[in-house]
Formats: structure tokens, C-alpha cells, sequence
């Protein structure tokens, strides 16, 4: 069960200030999200290894990485503006 003392706990360690008046909400929320994760895991242990049997018996579902061609680094950084090391300096787009 959550309490009023693990949600300022919570609150302290997000770096979050909680109204007073909306830690019991807070309080019954939490609880209800624990208690679906609760039962989301009791699901998940109660589910027949045989139900996974077609996913299990994936082989090598990842391809090796292949080394590939690419584009020539000198020819690139030689058509910027400005730029520095083998970066480039683009204009800011967004507001601080």
C-alpha cells in the first residue's frame, strides 16, 4: 500500500513539489498503477511456456553488421561553411 510518506519520498527524489491537498489523490493513483503492474506480472508468470513455443524458435533473428561503402569524408567536409575538426556549424532552429 502507498502512503502519504512514500509519495513525498517520491516527490523529494523527482525533484517534484506536491500540493498538499493532492497527495491523497496522489496517493490512490499511485496505488492503482502499483496494482496493475501487480497484475500484469502475475499474468505474465501464470502464461504456459508452450503459448511462446513459435516465438522461442526464432534462430538468429539479428543479421551481422556488414561493412559498407561510404561517402568520402574529405569531399564532404570541403563543400561546408565554416566548421571545425570534421564538424560542421549549422544555425540554431530552436528558441532557448
Amino acid at each position: 500500500m502507498v502512503g502519504k510518506d512514500d509519495i513525498l519520498k517520491i516527490a523529494k527524489l523527482a525533484k517534484l513539489s506536491v500540493d498538499e491537498s493532492k497527495i491523497d489523490e496522489l496517493t490512490k493513483d499511485m496505488g492503482e498503477i502499483i496494482e496493475f503492474a501487480n497484475t500484469i506480472n502475475t499474468a505474465v508468470t501464470n502464461v504456459e511456456s508452450e503459448d511462446f513455443d513459435e516465438i522461442n524458435n526464432i534462430v538468429n533473428a539479428f543479421h551481422q553488421d556488414e561493412i559498407a561503402e561510404s561517402y568520402d569524408r574529405e569531399l564532404i567536409l570541403k563543400n561546408r561553411e565554416g566548421g571545425l575538426d570534421g564538424y560542421f556549424f549549422v544555425k540554431r532552429r530552436s528558441e532557448k
